[in-house]
């Protein structure tokens, strides 16, 4: 066979490999568009910062050099923000993990029983919708104000995404398998574990998702109001804000979202990992 054959037959190969795992290839164009937007909004961010303002304006949008200069070539500054970070890292895991699987206890009840659904979701429902800010001086009343409370509004911010979202995957199973379950008579549990489970991974990863952003949010915002030991990254925001130290507060605020993508990406890939084995396309 020829080196041209042989190429072809490779490339047939691959693209068979495509089509069988509903996954297209990604071509140059999806790996550099991130890129040349992320250069846009850094061209975007000098402009504004060193032509649009005037001198003594520039504290309103310090420019990124200056910002990385002081924010994280600081060695007291970056140790001060490293050390918050990690506080609401375990504020923001803590209360994601909790969230996970109460969550799913509290879906999975429902789909089991229509009576409980009626009975629970509309209390949950009014959960998500009570804003959480009202909430905030209660829990400090009951709870105190340090760690514990800032767990507690984590998971008041990111049970919700959770509980609709393996509820609807609970719900979504394909009629005719269920039909086939309860004709051969099998138990209750099994059909759960054996069909409406793994039927609901996809929507129950993609709450997954929408619950890592929305923890790492609420260990932000449980940081401005309980404020009793050690300072997370939310603490800091508040602090330099109040000093007007725009570089320190842009370098907590881009620490907080890095936060926030890096457990967002890592249930994106768990996702794809543990659902792969069943479903060809990729989730979000």
């Amino acid at each position: 066979m020829s080196v041209r054959g042989a190429r072809r037959l490779m490339a047939l190969a691959r693209g068979s490999r495509a089509l069988r795992t509903g996954r297209p290839r990604a071509t140059w164009r999806d790996r550099t568009a991130p890129l040349v937007l992320f250069a846009v909004i850094i061209g975007v961010w000098y402009f504004v910062s060193l032509v649009v303002l005037d001198r003594d304006r520039r504290f309103l949008l310090p420019s990124p050099d200056s910002v990385v200069r002081v924010a994280f070539l600081d060695g007291h500054n970056l140790s001060q923000l490293l050390r918050a970070l990690w506080l609401s890292t375990s504020v923001a895991l803590i209360g994601l993990g909790v969230s996970i699987v109460l969550g799913m206890a509290v879906a999975i009840a429902m789909s089991q029983a229509r009576w409980i659904e009626k009975s629970v979701y509309p209390y949950a429902v009014i959960l998500q919708t009570i804003p959480t800010l009202a909430m905030v001086p209660l829990i400090g009343f009951w709870f105190g104000y340090g760690f514990l409370s800032r767990v507690i509004v984590c998971v008041l911010i990111a049970l919700f995404p959770v509980i609709s979202s393996t509820l609807f995957g609970l719900q979504s199973v394909n009629q005719d398998m269920l039909d086939l379950f309860r004709l051969h008579r099998i138990p209750r549990w099994r059909r759960l574990v054996s069909l409406q489970l793994p039927a609901a991974m996809p929507a129950t990863f993609a709450g997954f998702q929408v619950c890592a952003g929305l923890s790492v949010v609420g260990a932000v915002v449980g940081d401005f109001f309980f404020k009793q030991g050690k300072p997370g990254i939310g603490v800091l925001i508040d602090l330099y804000r109040a000093r007007l130290l725009s570089q320190q507060l842009f370098g907590a605020v881009i620490l907080a979202s890095l936060l926030g993508v890096v457990v967002f990406t890592f249930f994106g890939w768990l996702s794809r990992l543990v659902t792969g084995r069943w479903y060809g396309a990729e989730t979000p």
